[in-house]
């Protein structure tokens, strides 16, 4: 018996359109749409977690200067803790790491005009490598 007099329906399988899908999952067709589409392929393989973990450096004035005392600044992700951000950083640019530092940056009111926005927040983690170990963000 239906619950509420209505009847059970058969479920509709849902497009997969904008539904990222591994290619192994499709075989050879999706290669070639990709291909096709210039999209850009994500790293395989292990590193692919560790640039779901390192965003992208932070590079500001304070940090620049930072840089000389061996510590470096990145954008990480919210869920990202300090020991996945060291073998993150490890892989990703092979260097060696004696300390990481987190802190939150909190989401900011901004008014454009008459409008107001908010600027939202982010996690961020200051890295400090061992003396000699250099990271080349320019490149």
């Amino acid at each position: 018996m239906a619950i509420f007099g209505k009847k059970k329906t058969e479920k509709v399988p849902r497009p997969t359109a904008g539904i990222l899908v591994r290619e192994a999952d499709l075989g050879k067709k999706a290669a070639e749409i990709k291909a096709e589409e210039g999209a850009v392929a994500m790293p395989k393989g292990e590193d692919e977690h560790a640039y779901g973990i390192i965003l992208a450096p932070y590079i500001t004035e304070k940090g620049s200067l930072m840089s000389s005392l061996n510590k470096y600044v990145f954008k990480v992700a919210d869920g990202a803790n300090k020991i996945d951000i060291k073998k993150s950083v490890e892989k990703l640019y092979k260097v060696s790491i004696v300390k990481v530092h987190i802190l939150k940056a909190r989401a900011r009111q901004r008014m454009i005009g008459k409008y107001e926005g908010h600027k939202p927040g982010f996690k961020k983690a200051i890295v400090t490598l061992k003396e000699g170990s250099k990271i080349d963000l320019a490149a």
